[in-house]
């Protein structure tokens, strides 16, 4: 599958985002290395604290399946330009790669490339809890 169908994919994952209190609807495809694709959508709640970013449902949809290595996130935002993930999905990234390739798009076609490494440079791993 190539870049454009998985961009599609996080754009059409976008319209089914439940996000009817930030109205801030975000979409997600996770590219696994076996090749498989996971989308997810943005789910608020009125007590916010139990929402998910749409990134996460991917990542999340994924381990549930098994699938712990990641080709290539896709971040889709209806916004001018192109969002990046939150600070809680940075660090979930990264509990899973350090240098996954993430491409940020809009509806008008906007990409921006990036990866998980520049987003957070700094990320708390595992083996911090070692070290104690």
């Amino acid at each position: 599958m190539n870049r454009n169908e998985i961009i599609k994919k996080a754009i059409e994952a976008m319209d089914s985002a439940y996000a009817p209190y930030s109205k801030f609807k975000v979409g997600a495809a996770l590219l696994t290395k076996s090749g498989k694709i996971f989308t997810g959508c943005n789910v608020e709640n009125s007590s916010y604290g139990a929402s998910i970013c749409a990134e996460r449902v991917a990542i999340f949809k994924a381990i549930s399946e098994g699938e712990r290595e990641f080709e290539l996130l896709i971040v889709a935002t209806k916004t001018e330009e192109p969002s990046p993930p939150c600070g809680i999905c940075r660090q979930v990234i990264s509990e899973f790669s350090n240098d996954l390739p993430i491409f940020l798009v809009n509806e008008k076609g906007t990409i921006i490339e990036t990866n998980i490494r520049e987003l957070l440079p700094f990320p708390f791993l595992k083996e911090k809890l070692e070290e104690g």
